[in-house]
């Protein structure tokens, strides 16, 4: 286990009603964009992430939907921090590339899952240099797929 898994299972033993809000607290103090977002991850896990995104003045665009940043942002966060469970302590871990697109407009508030298979988590934990390449899936409140996106994230060892 790296150290955000550690204060993650730390969360997992409060009650099921407060660990959204306390781990949603944590990461954004760690990324404090999501926490100014007010991006609250559901479920953080190290083979799948969910966050939602509540469509509030903050995060709207000119025709009152999530804008397109935010869901970039909502992406982002979805998967680097499932990526971050992942990836040991001794690595440094920075996304590549993005690849967002915006298949309908949006409606209501948003969720983001990203998700590893085995294959994926193995991957990321005994290859000391890489990347890899994370499918997200945004939805609406309407759970039509919105925006269909794709991060690479990638890895180094930390310079001594």
């Amino acid at each position: 286990m790296n150290r955000l898994s550690k204060v993650m299972s730390k969360i997992e033993r409060l009650p099921s009603g407060l660990q959204p809000t306390v781990r949603s607290f944590v990461l954004g103090k760690i990324i404090r964009f999501a926490g100014t977002a007010s991006c609250r991850v559901e479920t953080l896990r190290p083979e799948t992430c969910v966050i939602r995104l509540k469509n509030r003045r903050k995060v709207q665009n000119h025709i009152g939907s999530v804008h397109a940043a935010a869901m970039a942002l909502l992406a982002e966060s979805a998967t680097g921090f499932m990526a971050g469970m992942t990836v040991p302590d001794d690595r440094i871990l920075v996304i590549r590339s993005m690849e967002l697109t915006y298949l309908k407009r949006a409606s209501g508030d948003m969720t983001a899952v990203a998700s590893f298979s085995d294959e994926q988590l193995e991957y990321v934990r005994n290859t000391p240099k890489g990347d890899i390449s994370v499918p997200v899936v945004i939805t609406d409140e309407t759970g039509t797929e919105t925006v269909k996106a794709e991060m690479i994230w990638a890895w180094t060892p930390k310079k001594k």
